[in-house]
């Protein structure tokens, strides 16, 4: 049994090289391409490329060489069909499973596609070519489209009295034809009617280029027409799974980072004018999370740049809400408003390519700082308005599917509510705690609380250095690999271990460090209790040390993942993220 090539190709098309590679094997990017070590060979230097643009991954040391089935059926020894299942899940396409009703579904599928392409291919030669064509053709002269921007969207033009369902139904079964969208059947004149008629017609395609739909747009203001109007929903047309131009858009990818996300068709077309085509348009519903997901496959960022009028605004809000669950650590989701009322097809036709994207750059909104900023605005410092506030932030924050993300938005959004209240908020910042000495006294007891957990642990290691000078000079091993945190900790255990190194008579009261950062270490160090106890057992002074040198260096990597974790709350930057990571393996090391 043979799977249909349309099937084969949208699998293709919804996965990257790269995408599929990446999960066997560790790859970097260098150029166009990706490297990385050859999974069919044990190797020191990477001999193994991938490269998304023409799809394809290549093996220089054994000459493999294929598309992602070859590759999952080699790596995985897996069958075709084994492969195309593996392949079809990750992309988030239903199994093929050559039952007759999968049979059926190919055949209308093909010929779906065909009328559509009839029908957009005749009023495209339309538009171009007749006469009675001329208010659309002004209308988008004004709107500033060539005839070569024209033939690259394939528009077209439906004119007033169209009976183009009558060539149809020749080659095509009424069923099909109802089921298509294209038609309605209007019950006073008995006739099946043309939806789009005199409309300007903007072809929506599905992932892999072919006709599914259509979006229309009058040419002369009425009240009584909607603006726009789009195919309803059908068997192969669900508005919530596709996006306009992302057929073209997603070639980009390999040479762009992020999509535009604008709302209309006229906005893609004008930014593609201008020399971004990295854009595409959500179909006249919010956002979905398909649709968000789908735009993941392909870029690292989305940014959403709907008209900066009240629904626009409001429009990015919702998608806002319904995007954030899809975020991930290793993408990132931005909002761009312009100025002035403007929507993308008219900014850039005034500013250019250059401004609008030096505009984009300086001016993107994180999407959880766009939230947080919003639902701010319409807050009071009640303390109900507040708690209505961070309730509204903890239930979007509930919706993110990512568990690592999910925690470090919440993080964010608790710690901007915490400066909106700072007198509740006191002692309890992100950040890193202070240890409390079991001091008997009290004014020691206060004065240990304005010393830091790093400062606690520092001045342990150093009273253990400090009143065992002649143990340490005869282990000077020891040193190798302490980190200390402060800067103050850093410069005395420079001073000492220096002094130990250059003196042979060594004394407490000879050592170059301030007297009184001596008495300080001597007076708040908490291991003087158990070191005065074992001071004659040199063996567990040592281990001691060890011990207390590895407790340095955690707390140092968990000042350093805290720092992170806090940049990375506000920028969800993979770099960032990658780096938490390793720290936190290195944590667990330790």
């Amino acid at each position: 049994m043979k799977y249909p090539k349309e099937y084969l190709d949208e699998i293709k098309t919804r996965l990257k090289v790269s995408t599929v590679v990446s999960k066997y094997v560790n790859l970097k990017k260098r150029g166009k391409e990706f490297v990385g070590l050859s999974p069919f060979k044990n190797e020191k230097t990477p001999s193994f490329t991938v490269n998304d643009e023409k799809g394809f991954y290549h093996c220089f040391s054994t000459s493999e060489h294929g598309n992602i089935f070859d590759f999952i059926m080699k790596t995985q020894n897996l069958k075709f069909g084994e492969a195309v299942k593996t392949l079809a899940n990750l992309a988030g396409i239903k199994p093929y499973t050559f039952s007759k009703s999968d049979e059926e579904r190919e055949k209308n599928w093909q010929k779906y596609i065909s009328i559509y392409s009839t029908y957009i291919n005749f009023y495209h030669e339309e538009l171009l070519k007749n006469p009675d064509s001329k208010l659309a053709k002004d209308y988008l002269k004004e709107r500033n489209l060539t005839a070569e921007v024209v033939k690259k969207f394939n528009i077209g033009y439906v004119k007033k009295n169209p009976n183009f369902y009558e060539t149809l139904i020749k080659k095509f079964d009424e069923k099909i034809l109802k089921e298509c969208g294209l038609f309605y059947f209007d019950e006073k004149k008995n006739i099946y009617a043309e939806r789009f008629r005199d409309r300007i017609i903007f072809p929506i395609n599905s992932i892999t280029g072919q006709p599914i739909a259509i979006g229309g747009r009058i040419t002369q203001k009425k009240s009584y027409l909607a603006k726009y109007i789009n195919s309803p929903e059908t068997q192969f047309f669900k508005k919530g799974n596709n996006l306009y131009n992302l057929d073209k858009a997603r070639k980009f990818s390999n040479s762009s980072n992020e999509v535009f996300l604008v709302e209309g068709y006229m906005d893609v077309i004008g930014l593609s004018r201008s020399g971004i085509e990295n854009c595409v348009a959500n179909l006249g519903t919010a956002l979905t999370d398909r649709q968000t997901s789908i735009l993941n496959q392909f870029f690292d960022e989305i940014i959403i740049c709907f008209d900066s009028d009240e629904s626009g605004y409001k429009a990015a809000v919702r998608a806002a809400e319904n995007s954030i669950k899809e975020i991930q650590p290793e993408k990132q989701i931005s909002f761009l408003f312009l100025p002035g009322g403007e929507d993308p097809d008219s900014y850039v036709s005034k500013n250019g390519k250059n401004l609008f994207l030096d505009y984009f750059k300086e001016n993107k909104i994180l999407i959880h700082n766009f939230l947080f900023t919003h639902f701010k605005k319409q807050t009071t410092n009640s303390p109900s308005s507040l708690a209505t506030l961070e309730k509204k932030l903890r239930s979007i924050t509930n919706t993110i599917k990512d568990e690592f993300i999910k925690k470090y938005i919440l993080d964010f959004f608790l710690g901007k509510i915490s400066q909106l209240t700072p007198n509740l908020s006191k002692g309890k910042k992100f950040a890193i705690k202070h240890v409390y000495s079991l001091s008997s006294t009290k004014k020691i007891f206060n004065e240990t609380k304005s010393l830091s957990k790093a400062e606690l642990q520092e001045y342990s290691l150093l009273y253990l250095i400090i009143n065992n000078l002649f143990l340490f000079k005869e282990n000077m091993d020891l040193f190798e690999n302490v980190e200390f945190i402060t800067d103050q900790g850093k410069k005395i255990f420079f001073e000492i271990k220096d002094y130990i190194q250059r003196n042979n008579e060594i004394n407490i009261e000879d050592l170059p460090t301030d007297k009184s950062l001596i008495e300080k270490i001597n007076k708040f160090a908490s291991i003087k209790h158990i070191s005065n106890k074992i001071k004659k057992d040199h063996q567990k002074l040592l281990e001691i040390f060890d011990e207390m040198k590895k407790d340095l260096a955690n707390l140092s990597i968990e000042i350093k993942i805290s720092d992170l974790e806090s940049k990375f709350s506000e920028d969800l930057n993979e770099s960032t993220f990658n780096k938490i990571k390793e720290l936190k393996k290195l944590q667990n090391i330790n």
